[in-house]
């Protein structure tokens, strides 16, 4: 995933900062950085947290412009980290500025009642996964239906910001294409094939096995944080709950 040679981010390393190891080990990046070098939040960043836009995602409105100003490289450009990069760089941003208590809303399945449960998110843990990326970050799969062998690359922030873009302009009554949206940026090329007119007409007619394939393939693939935790609800039954990173995420910065 290339970066251009633009200079981004803070460049005066003096500012108060810590380094962070990203999920991705760097692997899928020109940099092929491991960590990164991410500031803490000041007084200043107060108006980034609180300038939420009612017609933008949390990512556009919030995450980009915030990362921005703490990610402390000059060859990386946040909108061009995957998700499980953007997650890290947003659970150390938390715990330094309120502490790694996350209290999360569940439901007690006993009695459907709510309660309050508390997680450490500085013991979460980077998912181990098998598959790994050729030189260029991309991913090598043979689908089952159709035969074709696909490489294949993560979304980045930017990619999920465009993708969210389109279908919230899509016009009123008619259906986002978002399944073929998300496949099209995701192929790098079909069996050596790399047009993009070529890979669009061919995702029109891809099987839905293959597309299941390929989103299951890149779902136990991706490099992420372990975002799901076990609680105890007060009846002591067991639940598992997923840690997302919607509004009750930054809550605390408002």
């Amino acid at each position: 995933m290339e970066n251009d040679s633009k200079q981004y981010g803070q460049m005066d390393f003096n500012l108060p900062h810590d380094v962070v190891t990203l999920p991705s080990g760097g692997k899928y990046y020109t940099s092929k950085k491991k960590s990164v070098k991410v500031g803490y939040l000041t007084a200043a960043d107060e108006n980034i947290l609180l300038n939420i836009n009612p017609n933008k995602t949390i990512k556009e409105s919030i995450v980009l412009p915030l990362l921005r100003n703490k990610l402390y490289e000059s060859d990386i450009r946040p909108e061009d980290l995957l998700d499980g990069d953007i997650e890290a760089l947003l659970i150390f941003l938390r715990n330094t500025s309120f502490g790694s208590d996350y209290e999360i809303k569940v439901i007690d399945p006993k009695d459907e009642k709510e309660f309050i449960a508390v997680i450490a998110l500085d013991e979460l843990n980077i998912v181990k996964i098998e598959v790994e990326p050729d030189n260029d970050g991309y991913l090598t799969t043979k689908l089952p239906r159709s035969g074709f062998t696909v490489r294949l690359r993560f979304l980045t922030m930017k990619d999920t910001i465009e993708i969210d873009k389109t279908i919230f302009e899509y016009p009123s009554g008619r259906m986002a294409p978002i399944a073929t949206l998300r496949l099209s940026k995701m192929i790098v090329d079909i069996d050596g094939n790399g047009d993009r007119g070529f890979i669009s007409k061919t995702i029109e007619t891809l099987p839905i096995m293959d597309s299941k394939h390929i989103k299951n393939f890149m779902g136990v693939s991706e490099p992420k944080l372990d975002l799901k935790k076990e609680v105890i609800a007060p009846s002591g039954e067991r639940v598992m709950v997923n840690i997302a990173f919607g509004v009750e995420f930054f809550r605390p910065f408002f």
